[in-house]
């Protein structure tokens, strides 16, 4: 995902205007970026895959095996797992990328660019739709009910479908480029249209992957979190820990998702204004893209726990699917001894015939 020189002007991660290096005086190395990524990403990436696959493989298996989906965020909810699952798969070619740059190829190279790209949009809008979906829930009338029920497959589909469109600039525009010590796999545009193109692209990610999201979420959480409110100082109990949710939910979006699109946003302004002009800043506003992407995969980590496991009846499910794991891992475990014994005891009696006829 790295280059091996950058120029001052034109000189991010990820990004390549094919021009000549005859056409800037100033060339700014990166060894620096480099190292580090070969050391922070493989650590943060191995330990978002393992947290990440052991959460969503969790909920798949529940949804699949235990747990009818009897709501249009149940729905939701197992489309977000699966789009996690689908990003965090990714994540160990580009930990092997940081250390050893692109050995896979062009065909991998674009998969897995566009698969990153993707599922990393369809979990943010998959949230987007949970949060719409509560505050039809809230409003428990007979439009919101048919809405829910009729419209969600095609929701469902839609958002597959924005985040396959947006996921095919890298199947089109990504390769792999030589580098002077190593190949780096990272998308390559025409000069002619290489400003305009890269910067729509980021904004139009900040905008679909992270701004419209986060409005959709702040909008529905607010109307919720109003309607609590209103609920009789009875249930005060469960008004203030449904509130203390909502604002774990929010939260967590918020601070994992804001800095990476701040970062985002700050690289499209300078393809578009050519801000940064300084190796110095142009090196700490790559570590800064480093460490903030890590940062919003981290929530690929957090969903289960988010949006399925804090759920009673979801809970549930979890130990019975672990009680049911352990029922039938006894169950083996004495199938294995019975099979054992049976053996020995054959044993035994084909030496004491043998010794018998002798």
């Amino acid at each position: 995902m790295e280059d091996d020189e950058y120029f001052y002007y034109m000189d991010h991660e990820n990004d390549s205007f094919n021009f000549s290096y005859d056409d800037y005086h100033t060339v700014c190395d990166k060894e620096e970026v480099r190292s580090f990524a070969r050391v922070f990403l493989p650590a943060i990436y191995t330990l978002a895959l393992v947290v990440g696959l052991a959460g969503n493989s969790m909920v798949v298996a529940v949804y699949i095996y235990y747990k009818r989906l009897k709501t249009m965020t149940d729905v939701y909810i197992l489309n977000l797992a699966v789009a996690d699952l689908l990003l965090l798969l990714t994540l160990p070619f580009w930990a092997a990328d940081a250390v050893r740059g692109w050995e896979l190829g062009v065909a991998m190279c674009k998969v897995t660019s566009a698969l990153y790209c993707m599922n990393f949009s369809c979990g943010m809008l998959f949230l987007a739709c949970i949060s719409v979906d509560r505050y039809l829930a809230l409003s428990n009338n007979a439009m919101g009910r048919a809405i829910r029920r009729n419209h969600c497959l095609l929701v469902c589909l839609s958002v597959w479908a924005v985040a396959f469109v947006l996921g095919i600039p890298d199947m089109v525009f990504t390769t792999v480029r030589p580098g002077t010590t190593r190949k780096a796999c990272m998308p390559i545009y025409p000069s002619s249209m290489a400003v305009p193109t890269k910067a729509s692209l980021e904004i139009l990610e900040v905008t679909l992957g992270f701004l419209l999201p986060f409005l959709v979420m702040l909008f529905c959480y607010s109307r919720v979190a109003c309607a609590l409110y209103r609920v009789p100082e009875v249930t005060q109990g469960k008004k203030w820990r449904a509130f203390k949710v909502l604002m774990v939910v929010v939260g967590v979006f918020i601070v994992t998702q804001l800095p990476y699109n701040i970062v985002k946003f700050c690289r499209a302004m300078d393809v578009i204004y050519a801000l940064v002009t300084h190796c110095e800043i142009s090196k700490n506003l790559d570590m800064a893209m480093q460490i903030t992407e890590s940062l919003a995969l981290t929530h690929s980590c957090l969903n289960p726990i988010l949006y399925a496991f804090i759920g009673a009846s979801f809970r549930q499910n979890i130990l019975k699917a672990m009680k049911s794991f352990g029922q039938r891992r006894r169950r083996l475990r004495h199938r294995n001894e019975q099979a054992v014994e049976i053996s020995l005891n054959s044993h035994t009696a084909s030496e004491d015939t043998s010794t018998f006829t002798i």
